[in-house]
């Protein structure tokens, strides 16, 4: 869609950074212009009126007027603020996973209403849900449908015939699902339970109101998770920094549990606590 030189548009703070003195360079993902680039002169004042508007993940309708390199915001609204995504670390983390798939897969002046509405939807979500996992799995697989990767989860990719809800392999490379007949056609394929198959038919096929009731083990939690990052980052061809920072909270807790159990000889409120504030960067 073709800009004005002064256009109001609602947009999702993917990126944010500051600017000069004052100012926030921000990557914005817009419903009616895709991805944009703009800077928020003053932002970064107490006074100023853009102030809280323009935080990350915040869905906010701007009023911007295009420049020579970068544009300007010259207004900005706050429509919905997804505020438990700043204020919780592992929220933060699983917010900035969403935006950072997001920010690899589209490209400048991209426009994808219907991925906007995913995003703005699973910002929601993730602020709102005990059940995170779920909710990123449900984002990844309605993700890569609009931007063309759907994983082929009903029919084997090699012969064609239909897949059975059991034991079966996933092929990065081809995009779906292998019968145990057509391992040869990708021996470098992920195995995978029939159980994780169903559950992924199920989120693919679904809208999140019927999914997010879905109660499952954590064992076949981490092996979904496996499997959509083993095949994320193959189109992607690299890792996905949010996903690694995840994994490394994960640890921690785990770690601090384990010496929780033998008696750690540091009192809990002495150990040194993570920000909720940390922003989580992956340029």
């Amino acid at each position: 869609m073709p800009r004005e030189r002064t256009y109001r548009t609602e947009a999702i703070v993917l990126r944010r950074s500051d600017f000069g003195e004052a100012d926030r360079l921000l990557t914005l993902f817009s419903r009616e212009y895709g991805k944009v680039r703009a800077i928020a002169k003053g932002a970064r004042k107490p006074q100023s009126r853009k102030t809280g508007h323009v935080e990350l993940f915040m869905r906010t309708r701007f009023l911007v007027a295009e420049g020579r390199n970068l544009d300007i915001v010259t207004q900005a609204e706050m429509v919905e603020g997804y505020n438990r995504l700043r204020d919780d670390l592992v929220r933060t983390t699983y917010a900035s996973y969403a935006v950072e798939l997001l920010d690899r897969f589209t490209a400048d002046e991209d426009r994808n209403p219907q991925l906007y509405d995913l995003l703005s939807d699973t910002l929601r979500s993730l602020a709102n849900t005990d059940n995170m996992l779920l909710a990123a799995r449900f984002y990844e697989l309605h993700l890569l449908s609009l931007l063309g990767y759907r994983p082929q989860l009903f029919k084997c990719v090699s012969c064609g015939e239909g897949i059975e809800e059991q034991d079966q392999y996933y092929s990065a490379e081809l995009g779906g699902l292998l019968c145990p007949n057509c391992r040869q056609a990708d021996l470098k394929a992920h195995e995978i339970s029939g159980a994780a198959v169903k559950v992924l038919r199920f989120l693919q096929t679904r809208q999140w109101q019927a999914a997010q009731n879905l109660r499952l083990r954590r064992e076949l939690h981490t092996e979904l998770e496996e499997v959509m990052y083993y095949y994320l980052t193959y189109i992607l061809e690299r890792n996905l920094k949010s996903a690694d920072f995840l994994q490394r909270l994960r640890r921690e807790a785990r770690l601090f549990a384990t010496e929780v159990a033998r008696g750690p000889t540091t009192a809990i409120e002495d150990r040194p606590q993570p920000d909720s504030d940390q922003e989580i960067e992956y340029e």
